[in-house]
């Protein structure tokens, strides 16, 4: 058994440990990161992220073909099989890891490969292949990152159950599959496989689609899913899943029986933490196998961090990426770093959703005066010259100061528009006003200008 010392121990190659460790390392300390993976990138490369937007890119280049009557005149409209589809997210994927291979080959990083469990505060047992060997550090930061949550009374070894892991190695195309859960990943997958003709019952355990939307924008989703041939089932909950060779039938407890070909399972994620004998330095994962952190991302036991989705909310890799960054600054000592709170949301749904801020209804609570302006993508000239035209802005704002409260985004290009009013939202004081969407210029065509329209319709309501 060897042993090896160094100033941080990373566990999870995802985009919190990976930020953890670049942090780190610029800042000359001696890093190492342990992924249990063969390659490094996390479940954000291999199973999350990326491929799921690779997988949606390709959909909606095949769905704008189809829809174009210029390519019509040459040829007929083109259909894919899913198997054929994930070649283009494995391409993606292959990518992905070389880049951040070089990363850590650049800054001399060691990435070990293998299962990483405590042995006490300060140490790691790293087994690979049989062997093991310890690895020691001055502190260590948690970024094993989660995986679907999989109740026990469900097959998941059945050839037609699926998680969002799974689902990115299913062989076949099914006619018909069901969707149980209808959150960010199940909502995105329900549009991939309606956008390649695939029959989607979508099974919502909510009042309504992400419920922590604006409930214009969650309105919008649901319309413009069932446009695409979702079926919707908001307030169910099943009772039973039967798999055999001739299909999957979700029986739910209000009694429907529903059939398909296939079944994904996208209802909930439980953080990476049971493998890591937590009990040897005194460390307890809730029921979600997720771990409570403090402002500077410090867990109950001094000198490990943790970030990324093994603490939770958001659960994202852009949130991540920043996490990681300032838990790798902490340990190493500094006083402030940045608790990551204000993260907007994308989700890349067929259009796409992004949102920063504040909602209707949360302000309608707090009794904020708020006024609305709106921009609908129908009327840009570069929506109408994409074909991209469904869609909105929609900007909230005080009526008194004109401070920016919120920002809600549906449509092509949503996740990249969404940040020109991030941007002025954090400035301070008169720099974060509606006046300033005004004030400025905007490039035309394009679809930034919706700021400005939005902004003369909201300005147009006082």
């Amino acid at each position: 058994m060897t042993e090896s010392h160094y100033d941080l121990l990373v566990i999870g190659s995802g985009p919190a440990g990976e930020s953890a460790a670049l942090n780190a390392v610029k800042h000359d300390q001696r890093v190492a990161i342990v992924e249990q993976q063969r390659w490094v990138g996390g479940a954000c490369t291999h199973q999350g992220t990326v491929p799921s937007k690779a997988l949606r890119h390709t959909v909606r280049q095949v769905m704008r073909f189809n829809r174009n009557q210029i390519f019509r005149d040459l040829g007929d409209p083109r259909t894919l099989t899913f198997p054929r589809l994930l070649t283009a997210a494995d391409d993606v994927i292959k990518r992905q890891v070389t880049m951040r291979s070089k990363f850590y080959q650049r800054n001399r990083i060691e990435v070990i490969i293998g299962r990483a469990h405590f042995v006490d505060a300060h140490t790691l047992a790293v087994s690979h292949e049989g062997r093991e060997h310890r690895l020691t550090a001055d502190q260590i930061v948690i970024a094993t990152g989660s995986r679907p949550y999989r109740p026990e009374n469900i097959d998941f070894y059945h050839p037609r159950v699926y998680d969002s892991d799974t689902i990115l190695k299913m062989s076949h195309t099914p006619r018909k599959i069901l969707i149980y859960g209808a959150g960010v990943i199940g909502c995105e997958y329900a549009s991939i496989f309606s956008g390649l003709g695939i029959k989607v019952e979508l099974i919502n355990t909510r009042d309504r689609l992400l419920e922590f939307l604006d409930d214009e924008i969650s309105d919008a989703l649901s319309y413009h899913l069932r446009n695409l041939g979702v079926m919707i089932r908001d307030r169910e909950e099943y009772r039973e899943v039967k798999a055999s060779d001739r299909g999957v039938e979700v029986t739910l407890e209000s009694g429907k029986r529903l059939r398909g070909d296939a079944l994904l399972w996208c209802n909930g994620r439980t953080g990476n933490t049971d493998q890591l004998d937590l009990d040897a330095v005194g460390l307890q994962a809730d029921h979600r196998g997720q771990l409570e952190v403090d402002e500077h991302y410090e867990t109950s036991v001094e000198g490990i961090f943790a970030a990324g989705d093994v603490i939770g909310w958001p659960s994202l890799a852009s949130a991540a990426y920043d996490q990681g960054r300032s838990a790798a600054a902490s340990a190493r000592g500094k006083e402030n770093c940045r608790f990551v709170d204000d993260v907007p949301t994308g989700i890349y749904t067929l259009p796409e959703i992004s949102s920063v801020g504040a909602t209707e209804r949360e302000l309608t609570q707090a009794r904020v005066p708020y006024e609305v302006g709106r921009a609908l993508f129908k009327d840009t000239a570069r929506a109408q010259i994409s074909g991209e035209t469904v869609g909105m802005l929609k900007l909230l704002f005080h009526v008194e100061t004109l401070e920016i409260l919120g920002i809600h985004c549906f449509g092509a290009e949503a996740a990249e528009i969404v940040h020109i009013g991030q941007a002025i939202m954090k400035q301070r004081g008169e720099g974060n006003s509606l006046r300033y969407f005004i004030t400025t210029t905007f490039n035309y065509p394009t679809m930034a200008e919706a700021y400005r329209t939005a902004a003369l319709n909201g300005i147009n309501r006082l």
